[in-house]
């Protein structure tokens, strides 16, 4: 799961530095290879993806259902202002245990105004006909391994969706996930679904934002989307 580069999104599309962070991003993801490679269709999400599709000499493929959560998951704030969900400060979901479960996480007042868990729920849907297609069908928690496989896939996608779509996956409630992890652009979260069994896999993470790309190529961790004041 591949957050886009630096992005530009009054033109949604990616900054200068973003193309460079791109570029670093399918050096390293030439190393790796893949069998599939799946992509937002939103412009920052595609310009970062043809860096690595160009390099491995790849085709590719538009999933509607990865794009931005963006106006779904816009929220407002105690002083009526319009944030993202994923941008409310920690204090506010991390006050109250009931956001801490699977049953009540979007309890939290600021949630419960919005479109949140409408949209969370129509991407768990999304997150199952994709990995159904994929070869794996879920049942609760686990995914039955219809036809296993040791494929390789990368989606290219956003920060909001790419955070909300692993706390699904993991099955860690959206609060908590959107308050304690980030994804820097150009991040890559890596996403083994372990099958320890014949019958069962089950999603572990093996990597979470991992930006080593960005370190090995000399260039800055963007930090962008963190804010010492957001609420």
């Amino acid at each position: 799961i591949i957050r886009h580069a630096d992005p530009d999104y009054e033109n949604d599309t990616i900054t200068k530095e973003g193309h460079r962070e791109a570029a670093a991003l399918a050096d390293r993801l030439a190393t790796h290879g893949f069998d599939k490679i799946f992509t937002s269709p939103m412009g920052r999400a595609i310009d970062t993806m043809r860096y690595t599709t160009n390099l491995l000499h790849m085709d590719y493929q538009i999933e509607n259902w990865t794009k931005e959560q963006y106006p779904e998951l816009v929220v407002e704030n105690k002083l009526g202002e319009k944030v993202f969900a994923i941008d409310i400060a920690g204090e506010v979901y991390r006050s109250d245990k009931k956001h801490f479960a699977h049953n009540s996480w979007h309890k939290c007042k600021e949630i419960e105004k919005g479109n949140v868990l409408a949209s969370y729920e129509q991407l768990v849907e999304n997150s199952d006909s994709f990995l159904q297609r994929l070869g794996y069908e879920r049942k609760d928690s686990l995914y039955r391994c219809v036809k296993p496989n040791q494929d390789k896939i990368a989606v290219f996608c956003h920060a909001g969706f790419g955070l909300t779509w692993i706390s699904h996956l993991l099955e860690i409630p959206p609060t908590l996930m959107w308050s304690g992890f980030w994804i820097a652009p150009s991040s890559v979260t890596t996403i083994l679904f372990e099958e320890r069994s014949q019958e069962w896999a089950v999603p572990r993470c093996i990597g979470m934002g991992d930006t080593s790309h960005l370190y090995q190529a000399g260039l800055e961790i963007p930090t962008g989307g963190l804010k010492a004041n957001l609420y």
